[in-house]
């Protein structure tokens, strides 16, 4: 009998659940949150990143004795937030003002569990090599960039754009490792490593 509560995933990415299995936590449920993530009027990027985490965690329905756990990442340029593209058009305008440039990446974490909240957030900086257009049109055609803020996913082919980081790999793919099993071991819940 499994002493541990049970543990759901709200989001339905694919980096996020394959993160959780490295470590040895397999989530009972995924139960993807659905909200609004349109940034507040003024609202700066990383305070934008913990209010659209801690949203999702509210958002997702949850049992007593089960633990949520949500995340968010967001890709910054200076107070601007990169948010996932709309389509090919807005992914390359995304890369062509990343190109040869430092950028921050923010993941924050929020678990809810039946004790309350707890959150963490990461801060990451990311270079990218300089684009030229041809690279960016080879890298729009792998359909990498749908679904991926900033337009891109350092885990990807993408990654051959990026020469330097500063931060938590992790992170950058969409959930801090280390930030992330602190949280859930607070509450019961941990992995094999």
């Amino acid at each position: 009998m499994s002493t541990r509560p049970r543990l759901i995933l709200g989001s339905a990415s694919p980096r996020r659940l394959e993160i959780l299995r490295q470590i040895g936590i397999d989530p009972d449920e995924v139960r993807p949150a659905d909200i609004d993530e349109t940034p507040l009027p003024g609202e700066v990027p990383r305070a934008y990143c913990r209010r659209v985490t801690a949203d999702k965690a509210r958002a997702v329905l949850r049992q007593t004795g089960e633990v949520v756990l949500t995340a968010d990442t967001t890709v910054a340029v200076g107070r601007r937030i990169l948010g996932k593209p709309a389509d090919a058009a807005e992914a390359g305008s995304f890369l062509r003002l990343l190109s040869g440039r430092r950028h921050r990446v923010i993941t924050a974490v929020t678990v809810i569990s039946d004790g309350g909240a707890r959150s963490r957030d990461v801060v990451s900086a990311v270079r990218l090599a300089q684009l030229g257009e041809d690279d960016i049109d080879r890298y729009l055609a792998t359909g990498d960039w749908q679904g991926k803020a900033g337009g891109y996913a350092i885990q990807g082919p993408a990654g051959a754009f990026i020469p330097w980081i500063s931060g938590s790999y992790t992170a950058i793919m969409g959930l801090p490792v280390h930030e992330t099993a602190r949280l859930l071991a607070a509450v019961g819940i941990r992995g094999q490593a």
